[in-house]
């Protein structure tokens, strides 16, 4: 199995709803030293964006999405440690949630251990999160960040919510708050004044990083 193969087959497996076969696939990628990265930006996440659009579409229902999710889950346990060598800990404070309304949890998942392996404190208040109880998290933790996925169109709206009610208490500047998600654009981040916007995981995790110091 070439490198290119092994992507294809991780990918497949999560779309295939395959714990097994996750496993499998992740171990052959490793196997072959391919930089966990990649596996993560063109296997999983593309995987989760499809899957979340077909649950949206209705095309696929709550089971097959936590199925997927058991697969991404299965394959992270195997990459996650590779990652975390190669970086520092003690960074800031990062509260990451699936907005109000939205039930998906896998992109949440993958970019809350992926800031866990590069030394972020993460708090994941899990999916369908009130608006109002994310920003009281973000101020008793003294979070510098703020992590907002929408993965259907209907729910993005719940992100800007957060701003809107950061802003309303006088607390806009204490965060950077970054959004993301497949129905969500840079133009979308702009539109709502979102601090940063990520397109996938390494994009997310990119955004982290620049603000993590800087309030």
């Amino acid at each position: 199995m070439g490198k290119d193969d092994a992507i294809t087959e991780l990918r497949s497996a999560v779309l295939e709803y395959d714990s097994d076969a996750a496993v499998r696939a992740a171990k052959a990628a490793i196997k072959q030293k391919i930089d966990p990265m990649i596996m993560v930006d063109k296997a999983l996440v593309p995987a989760i964006n499809e899957v979340g659009d077909k649950f949206e579409k209705m095309e696929i229902f709550l089971p097959d999405l936590m199925l997927a999710a058991d697969a991404v889950k299965a394959s992270m346990a195997l990459i996650l440690p590779l990652m975390a060598k190669d970086y520092q800990t003690s960074k800031a404070t990062v509260v990451v949630a699936t907005v109000q309304g939205d039930v998906h949890e896998i992109g949440k998942n993958i970019i809350a251990s992926m800031l866990m392996a590069r030394g972020f404190n993460v708090i994941d208040m899990g999916v369908d999160v009130k608006t109002t109880l994310l920003i009281d998290e973000a101020k008793k933790s003294r979070a510098k960040i703020i992590c907002a996925s929408a993965l259907m169109s209907s729910t993005m709206g719940s992100q800007k919510d957060i701003i809107d009610y950061a802003t309303a208490l006088g607390d806009r500047k204490r965060y950077a708050i970054l959004v993301g998600g497949g129905p969500t654009s840079r133009e979308w981040a702009d539109e709502i004044k979102a601090d940063g916007w990520g397109k996938d995981a390494n994009g997310a995790i990119k955004l982290a990083d620049k603000f993590s110091g800087r309030r």
